[in-house]
């Protein structure tokens, strides 16, 4: 951080369903070339290692224990890097499954966010695979002692000054977000990662959405939706991603 004011980003790899593997090496890709352009917060989408829409094979262990190995993997190899990380991922903890924000620094899993609230209406289903955020408690994952839960901060030493919050895609839509806890706890910057598919008239939403949060917490917003390879339903993503800072509308990419 500088005179204040550091660099953030938010990007959606190429991903393929059901394979970690590959997602941790196109996460990993696009981890370092935000480093190289100066990004201290980068932001992933929603279950970025497993991919979104995974559907029934969120019940085989197979793919769970894959994106524990592949978690730890991109924690190694992100570890010599001063930057702060939010990958998506799923995580199973006292034999419940949790859609997560993986917080990685400096080879280190600082915690894991949980979602608090899942869309279970329309095209999601998610309530059949995952449980709401559990209270925080200990957890030892990727190899790594950490935490689990929702009402969790981070501040590391590569971002000076900064206390972020993370939460995920429906946790921004209802009328308690978890943001506002963490807000006025002191968070300044809060990251959202997002599989929100692309309906018709739902992009000038999310942009409104992003920035009335901002301005009420007062705060920085970062929001990154999921892209290109989530298509494995009848759901198509757009990869939008917006940067606000107290209602101000700081960056955008074309869906």
């Amino acid at each position: 951080m500088k005179d204040g004011i550091i660099r953030v980003g938010a990007a959606s790899p190429d991903l393929r369903v059901a394979d970690p593997e590959y997602n941790r090496r196109a996460a990993l890709d696009i981890v370092r070339r935000a480093h190289d352009g100066g990004v201290r917060v980068l932001v992933l989408p929603e279950l970025s290692l497993s991919a979104y829409t995974c559907g029934e094979l969120f019940f085989q262990n197979e793919l769970l224990s894959r994106c524990e190995c592949e978690l730890g993997k991109f924690i190694e190899e992100t570890a010599g890097l001063d930057m702060l990380i939010f990958i998506g991922t799923p995580v199973l903890y006292r034999d419940k499954l949790y859609n997560c924000a993986a917080a990685v620094c400096g080879g280190r899993l600082l915690g894991l966010t949980a979602k608090t609230y899942l869309p279970n209406y329309g095209e999601f289903y998610e309530a059949r695979y995952f449980t709401p955020a559990p209270p925080t408690g200990g957890i030892t994952y990727a190899g790594q002692k950490t935490v689990i839960g929702t009402d969790i901060l981070y501040r590391t030493d590569a971002c000076p000054g900064l206390s972020v919050a993370a939460e995920i895609c429906e946790d921004l839509w209802v009328a308690s977000s978890p943001s506002a806890r963490h807000a006025a706890a002191g968070a300044n910057l809060i990251v959202n990662l997002s599989a929100s598919d692309a309906v018709i008239g739902k992009e000038s939403h999310r942009r409104t959405l992003v920035r009335a949060q901002s301005d009420k917490l007062k705060c920085a917003y970062i929001y990154c939706d999921a892209g290109d390879g989530e298509s494995g339903t009848d759901m198509v993503f757009d990869g939008q991603s917006i940067v606000a800072e107290c209602g101000s509308l700081v960056a955008e990419n074309p869906p």
